[in-house]
């Protein structure tokens, strides 16, 4: 069993910065892939980045595209998401998720961690 633990949230003001960190125990980290996700209140939650096993594969939503970038360390069992240019719509709860080789659907999942841009 995997398990994830986000930190790093917290308010910031539009245009700021935040660093989110999850953190993996229980598995063999560097054989997930790891995803980010996000849920603003009244919405559902959507994809924000994902990153493969091996580090060289990343994707973005369009709408954080050129403003967050996901990473990860396989030595330290973590995943980051670097925000920057942050706006008032990405005000959300920031999930971390992990994936085992091969599938398509995210197995596990953090706690969540919440995020707040005020204007």
């Amino acid at each position: 069993q995997v398990q994830l633990v986000e930190s790093g949230g917290g308010l910031v003001q539009a245009g700021g910065s935040l660093r989110l960190s999850c953190a993996a125990s229980g598995g063999t980290f560097s054989t997930y892939g790891m995803g980010w996700f996000r849920q603003a209140p009244g919405k559902e939650r959507e994809f924000v980045a994902a990153i493969g096993a091996s580090r060289d594969s990343t994707g973005y939503a369009d709408s954080v595209k050129g403003r967050f970038t996901i990473s990860r360390d396989n030595a330290k069992n973590t995943v980051s998401l670097q925000m920057d240019s942050l706006k008032r719509e990405d005000t959300a709860v920031y999930y971390c998720a992990a994936r085992r080789f091969g599938r398509q659907l995210y197995d596990y999942w953090g706690q969540g961690t919440l995020v707040t841009v005020s204007s």
